[in-house]
């Protein structure tokens, strides 16, 4: 079993005391604009190289969160404060952007880089990407079962860290949109506002999109021996008497005892915890929601958990020698197997009474309680006859830690390489061509004209002769997610279309770009790749992408000023999804038995969104109006995308034409996000 790492949120100061004096081997925390929770208290400006010194005073590493993404007029502010992270001396830093990813490890190449959770790597070659890319980590998608994470830890060469404790979000994280579609609130650039937890129905179900509480701290012997490294904690959002009770499970549960497991319910659940995703349950029993029970239980044990971490945690061992000799000072030698710190104090006396020995000695240089350091061994060498004051022994001790305490509260700054951003010219589109994605060949008509088919690749193994009938117009959409019990079956359908004359594939996830390129397949970057900025469509450049899909959560303001070489598109029309998910909300109690796969959820006002299944392996959440974008207010994209779910050929014949003529859709839908300013 390798060495577990407890990994605590510090949303705020007193978070971040509890974590680490409740044993906390790392936290992670946000330091402005640029993290997934940027409405926590986070720690800006000289807080951040305060809590870097606490923490590493006390052998506590610090992750910074740069989780969010970022568009091109943020690149200098984000470049500033990735300045002060470096300054401040942390450890790693926590990525979604490829922007970020690129401006780390080209300006300050010894800070280590973790792949976020937001960028939804859940399987090998996702994993074996971000290996590749030069990652020293990545955060695994929480939807994970244990055996689909051994199969990752054990096919691949990086670093893991799983999600043991918190909340869960309903869809993975990095492919939610709810929250910026209904309220204008992006998750993927830090202001989620919860949507999901709204009372949204599936039929008489209520709160159909809220999940309890994960809790797999039962497991973290059994992931820690199939090598994952690191056990997170959600929770920036949360009091410091949450983060001591999960980080005192945690430190229990890492070494074979029993953890309270009542307390860390009452202090926060939603109807208690699952540990659905770890066993591959993802049944109705998975949901849950906030209730007055739960709330009322949390003031019950707050003073309780408050104790936890009233006190300075001794966890630092230090090795000590005493000596004591005639006529010359007395010397303490204290180290920390690193740092080594020497205190002089006064000329021994000869002793009258009771001389000092070593027995006694130790005892007045074990005395290290307020500080985080304890006796780990102990030398004396002592003339005979000599006597030192216990005053002065405690004198010796206080001043030899207190030294040491500031070398170790030092923080070393990461030293900054001559890298700026390249220059990245503005891209003029010349022509806009329209591709049309069909979620079923059946919808398909043949009477129309457009540049490329998207066609998602369940369909076209079910129906071969599409690849023979629209040759290289035909782009396979890759599934949005394809964990790791679907990935060799996959994979192998895949190659029997290659062999068929497969050309082209389309990835809303980085796994996909892994997978093509093994293949010799041209790569399409999807809308799902969240890219927002030039310098990460560059990035995709780089990687030999054909052309990318901007995310839909760009304004057209921007999209039109993206630079760089590579074709880019949008979305112009469709149902777009909000959510991707493996629990569907819309099963019954006997799970999917009889489900046809096209059902839908009712929000508070009655509205309707449909859900639709991907071959029983997750589904997604589309919105409840399509986009409808003016042909006329498309500017600077070489292509757009006409995106087909529900609707039947008629309907995309209907579409397909009118934007061919250039004609507006008198039809209700919504506009997206496109004109729209979201925070």
């Amino acid at each position: 079993m390798n060495r577990i790492e407890i990994l605590a949120p510090a949303g705020g100061k007193e978070q971040l005391i509890a974590a680490v004096r409740c044993g906390a081997d790392a936290v992670y925390l946000g330091t402005g604009s640029f993290n997934a929770r940027r409405n926590a208290e986070n720690f800006a400006g000289d807080g951040l190289t305060e809590a870097v010194s606490y923490c590493h005073g006390r052998g506590t590493q610090v992750h910074v969160t740069l989780n969010t993404l970022v568009y091109d007029n943020e690149l200098i502010s984000l470049e500033r404060d990735l300045d002060r992270i470096a300054e401040a001396g942390v450890d790693a830093v926590i990525i979604q952007d490829l922007a970020v990813l690129r401006l780390v490890e080209k300006k300050y190449p010894t800070l280590k880089r973790h792949a976020s959770t937001q960028m939804t790597i859940h399987n090998t070659d996702g994993a074996r990407l971000m290996r590749d890319m030069g990652l020293d980590r990545v955060v695994l998608s929480r939807e994970l079962s244990l055996k689909e994470i051994e199969k990752i830890c054990s096919s691949v060469d990086i670093e893991t860290e799983v999600f043991v404790h918190g909340a869960l979000c309903m869809s993975c994280s990095g492919a939610c949109y709810l929250s910026s579609m209904l309220g204008g609130r992006s998750g993927n650039r830090g202001l989620c506002a919860q949507p999901c937890r709204l009372d949204f129905r599936s039929g008489k179900r209520e709160y159909a999109l809220s999940l309890k509480d994960m809790s797999h701290i039962k497991y973290l012997p059994e992931l820690a021996n199939m090598g994952v490294c690191s056990f997170k904690i959600e929770g920036r959002m949360k009091r410091p008497e949450y983060v001591a009770a999960a980080v005192t499970a945690c430190k229990k549960a890492a070494m074979g005892e029993e953890y309270d497991l009542d307390s860390l319910q009452a202090v926060f659940s939603r109807s208690g915890f699952t540990d659905g995703y770890a066993l591959g349950k993802r049944n109705l029993d998975m949901f849950g929601y906030r209730r007055h029970e739960d709330v009322k239980a949390a003031t019950g044990v707050l003073g309780e958990l408050a104790g936890l971490y009233k006190k300075e945690r001794q966890s630092v061992p230090v090795d000590c020698k005493l000596e004591l000799g005639t006529n010359r000072p007395s010397v303490l030698t204290v180290s920390d197997g690193m740092n080594t710190v020497v205190s002089r104090g006064s000329v021994p006396q000869i002793a009258k009474n009771r001389p000092t020995d070593a027995e006694s000695a130790k005892i007045a240089i074990a005395k290290t309680g307020g500080t985080p350091f304890y006796l780990n061994s102990f030398e004396a060498e002592i003339e005979s006859g000599l006597m030192l004051p216990m005053a002065e022994l405690n004198s010796l001790r206080r001043e030899a830690l207190d030294d040491l305490l500031t070398i170790r509260e030092t923080t070393i700054p990461h030293i900054a390489a001559d890298y700026s951003f390249p220059e990245l010219a503005r891209h003029d589109a010349k022509e806009v061509k329209i591709r049309a994605r069909f979620d079923k060949a059946s919808q398909i008509p043949d009477d129309v004209v457009f540049d490329k088919i998207i066609v998602p690749a369940f369909e076209i193994f079910q129906n071969t002769d599409l690849i023979e009938k629209y040759g290289d117009r035909l782009i396979c959409e890759l599934p949005s997610l394809l964990f790791p019990e679907f990935e060799d079956s996959f994979a192998e359908k895949l190659k029997i279309a290659v062999k068929l004359g497969l050309k082209a594939v389309i990835t809303d996830n980085l796994y996909g770009v892994k997978l093509a390129k093994e293949l010799g397949l041209e790569i399409h970057g999807g809308h799902g790749l969240n890219i927002v900025n030039s310098q990460s469509a560059d990035v995709f450049t780089k990687m030999g992408l054909t052309d990318i899909t901007l995310s839909w959560e760009m304004q057209m303001k921007r999209i039109g000023a993206i630079g760089g070489e590579i074709p880019r598109g949008i979305i112009a029309y469709g149902r777009l999804p909000l959510m991707r998910f493996r629990p569907c909300p819309a099963q019954g109690t006997k799970g999917c038995s009889g489900c046809d796969g096209k059902k839908f959820l009712k929000d508070r006002k009655g509205i309707e969104f449909p859900i639709r299944c991907q071959n029983r392996m997750y589904s997604s959440l589309l919105n409840s109006l399509p986009l409808i974008l003016d042909p006329n207010k498309i500017n600077n994209v070489d292509f757009i995308t006409l995106y087909f779910t529900i609707e039947n050929k008629s309907e995309c014949r209907h579409i397909i034409n009118a934007y061919n003529d250039g004609e507006k859709l008198d039809e209700q839908h919504t506009n997206g996000l496109y004109f729209r300013e979201i925070m």
